[in-house]
């Protein structure tokens, strides 16, 4: 399917000299900032308590902030979860004091500010079980009702960083031998190339603004791998074809021929893919923004370094139609009078 073909073929190899040194200096301004500010993890990483709380109204955040910083917990973070009403805690974790006192000191606080009082009540469940249920104020009608806690120890945080990482070398390791065994050894490190500057770039979004790093995003970055090296492929494929049909065009005018030709399916697969993560940004609420948002960048620079990174470097490595293009049996010269013979 094509929106529109491009009939004279875009020099976009002219450019790729200009276009990948400022890529470099994107890459290493992003590896800058990632050494030095470093990543705002999530409490997924470094541990703590996340506390879901819900208001009968709009949820006060500044005064629901100030209240938990009365508490002196440390660095808190407090934000929307959902919809308006419902609020989002994150605290850090406190080796004296249990996830349990926690939680109950945060709601008894966010209770009190609210001019009511917490007090436990028993309640049945659809299964005829009583269980006890600590309310603000009265049952049905509560100001503030605590909707979810939990508690992620530093152990564990730990132990999906490190797991996070080795997914994500995996998925690089992958690739390559992927790209290699498809194409040839050029096009691998040119392709990993490529994901790897995407990857790095957008960490250091991440870093350059402390935006929180939370699995979500991993999973983002890791689904912006796999995105990257697809459109890659893609051109990489037409790249063979285009070596075959023209033989008399040089490595440089082939990729050309290549980038253009896969203009409309690139316009066609990113759009509709933006669309969907555009979506998810304004309407995912707080458990999809950094994810929409690391996938946006992701595949805005996917696109480009695909196009400018990707195929400039395996130009530059050399590849040529010999590397693609499997050679045929020499046909023998009929003048040669020792064709045939046999000895």
């Amino acid at each position: 399917m094509e929106f529109f073909r491009i009939r004279r073929d875009i020099p976009f190899m002219r450019h790729a000299l200009v276009l990948n040194v400022i890529s470099a200096v994107t890459f290493l301004a992003a590896v800058f900032f990632i050494a030095t500010r470093g990543l705002h993890l999530s409490i997924e990483f470094t541990g703590g308590t996340v506390v879901e709380v819900e208001y009968a109204q709009t949820a006060p955040l500044d005064k629901v902030r100030a209240t938990i910083d009365e508490l002196k917990f440390g660095e808190v973070q407090v934000q929307n979860f959902g919809t308006s009403r419902d609020v989002l805690i994150r605290l850090p974790v406190r080796g004296d004091v249990k996830q349990g006192e926690v939680v109950g000191r945060v709601f008894d606080a966010l209770c009190s500010a609210e001019g009511a009082k917490t007090s436990t009540v028993q309640l049945t469940t659809d299964k005829g079980e009583a269980v006890s249920k600590v309310v603000c104020g009265q049952p049905g009608a509560e100001p503030v009702k605590l909707q979810r806690s939990e508690f992620v120890g530093p152990s564990v945080g730990s132990e999906l960083a490190r797991d996070g990482a080795y997914a994500l070398l995996a998925t690089v390791i992958g690739i390559m031998l992927y790209l290699a065994v498809r194409f040839e050894w050029k096009f691998s490190v040119a392709g990993i190339v490529a994901n790897l500057h995407d990857v790095v770039i957008i960490v250091g979004f991440f870093a350059f603004f402390q935006w929180e790093f939370s699995l979500a995003v991993l999973a983002a970055v890791l689904a912006v791998l796999g995105y990257s090296v697809n459109e890659s492929v893609v051109i990489f494929d037409r790249v063979r074809e285009a070596f075959r049909k023209y033989r008399k065009l040089n490595s440089r005018e082939v990729i050309d021929h290549a980038i253009t030709s896969t203009i409309s399916r690139t316009i066609i697969t990113h759009g509709s893919t933006l669309m969907m993560v555009v979506s998810m940004y304004i309407f995912g609420g707080a458990t999809l923004h950094y994810f929409a948002l690391a996938l946006m960048i992701g595949i805005l620079f996917g696109i480009y370094s695909s196009v400018f990174v990707a195929a400039a470097i395996a130009m530059w490595l050399g590849v040529k139609r010999e590397d693609l293009v499997r050679q045929g049996p020499k046909e023998t010269d009929p003048d040669d009078p020792n064709a045939g013979a046999v000895v």
